[in-house]
């Protein structure tokens, strides 16, 4: 009990460090603040100080913390503004990445359990972690930032399919049955929760939006439990279940007032960035095994190389999501923002320690791999989002046979000189 209430507390305490890190170093360089929580993490974690060690609560904690971030993604996406061409060709670019990350895998790790959790890694894009960064750079309604939603979107979900298929316990067959009648499912829910008008709920939730009833607060709990625990019933993923706990609740909401809808988002956000996310983030760090990492050089060497892989695997084929007449500029952006990953790979690559598919140290480089991309990614696009719109208007490099300009919005594509909307 006393150490689970030193643990509590100094996880507080670096939870409210984090931000205080990210303003100090903000005049200097932007960091995304998920790298601080990790490596405060593991600075007070048994790697280095030992201050902190993770406890069956804190554990606990952390998949709420998970699955919220991914109930977050699911929430946030904007299936109206990425579906057609960004959607279709972020698919396309994902399902090369899959393939060229499980060969990636073979040539690293022959056997084909851990070939294929090397791959799904490698194939991920941080929706979650890259949503708040698109939203603070004021591109979430941009085409770029159309472009990112859509490849994050595929980079989580796709991800989250191939480990429920691989890594359910369960033949691929049966797990394909089994995967197939939870999207059925939960595909039938939304389908009817987007026809309903839901006034009475809608009534209910502003009726209570500053009560202690919390009606929407506690309507997410329960969206988002149900989803996780029959997804885990299933024996699939969690993050599966959470994520589409995020689309239902969505567009169960879309029908209500703005100003209610602006209320529970904010609410959202401090639950989850408020509380449990940088839980789990910190406990990542606590969990990271630095000594297995740094046991020998070849296993160090892991970490460059594998950041190397994300930017070949994953940001090369992000390229197809490019809206017609980017700039070198914004393609750069693009490439740099899909090889942006990390929930995904600490998921995928505790299901591969914990099963003995992957040694320690292949699991702690891909995750050290993972936070690189996570600082380093982000704050280059950005440099480049800012070049490109120095640079004249994209629609000059358009050809005569360019689709109308309502087209472009429509698709994802930049828009041309003088017309409304973001512009990058």
């Amino acid at each position: 009990m006393q150490g689970l209430s030193a643990s509590l507390v100094l996880i507080a305490a670096l939870a409210v460090a984090a931000p205080l890190a990210v303003r100090l170093l903000d005049p200097v360089i932007k960091v995304p603040i998920v790298v601080f929580e990790i490596v405060l993490g593991i600075l007070f974690g048994p790697s280095l100080l030992g201050w902190i060690e993770s406890t069956p609560f804190t554990d606990t904690l952390a998949d709420f913390g998970l699955a919220m971030l991914f109930f977050v993604a699911g929430n946030e996406i904007d299936f109206t503004a990425i579906r057609g061409r960004p959607i279709k060709r972020a698919s396309a670019g994902w399902v090369i990445s899959l393939a060229a990350g499980v060969g990636a895998g073979f040539v690293l790790a022959p056997a084909p359990e851990a070939a294929v959790i090397i791959g799904v890694a490698l194939c991920s894009t941080a929706l979650g972690t890259l949503l708040p960064i698109i939203r603070d750079a004021g591109e979430s309604t941009s085409p770029v930032g159309t472009a990112v939603a859509a490849l994050g979107a595929v980079g989580e979900f796709g991800p989250l399919i191939a480990i429920s298929l691989f890594f359910s316990g369960k033949q691929v067959g049966t797990a394909s049955v089994v995967l197939l009648g939870f999207v059925l499912l939960t595909g039938v829910s939304i389908y009817f929760a987007s026809k309903a008008r839901h006034t009475l709920f809608h009534a209910q939730v502003t009726r209570t939006l500053h009560t202690s009833s919390q009606f929407a607060m506690r309507s997410i709990m329960l969206v988002l439990s149900s989803l996780v625990v029959l997804s885990m019933v299933l024996g699939l993923d969690m993050l599966l279940g959470a994520f589409a706990a995020g689309v239902l609740w969505q567009v169960t909401i879309a029908r209500a007032p703005e100003a209610d809808r602006r209320v529970i988002e904010t609410k959202i956000d401090a639950v989850a960035f408020g509380f449990l996310v940088p839980i789990f983030f910190i406990d990542t760090g606590i969990d990271f095994d630095l000594g297995a990492l740094t046991s020998s050089p070849a296993t160090l060497a892991l970490v460059p190389l594998f950041l190397v892989l994300l930017l070949v695997i994953r940001g090369l084929p992000s390229l197809l999501a490019a809206p017609r007449g980017s700039t070198w500029a914004h393609k750069r952006a693009i490439l740099l923002f899909g090889a942006t990953g990390l929930p995904i790979i600490v998921a995928v690559t505790t299901i591969g320690r914990e099963q003995g598919f992957i040694t320690s140290g292949i699991s702690s480089a891909l995750v050290g791999a993972g936070m690189l991309s996570v600082l380093l990614f982000p704050l280059l696009a950005l440099l480049q989002l800012q070049r490109g719109a120095t640079t004249a208007p994209a629609a000059a490099l358009l050809a005569d046979s360019s689709p109308r300009p309502d087209q472009q919005k429509h698709d994802g594509d930049l828009p041309p000189s003088g017309a409304s909307g973001s512009s990058t």
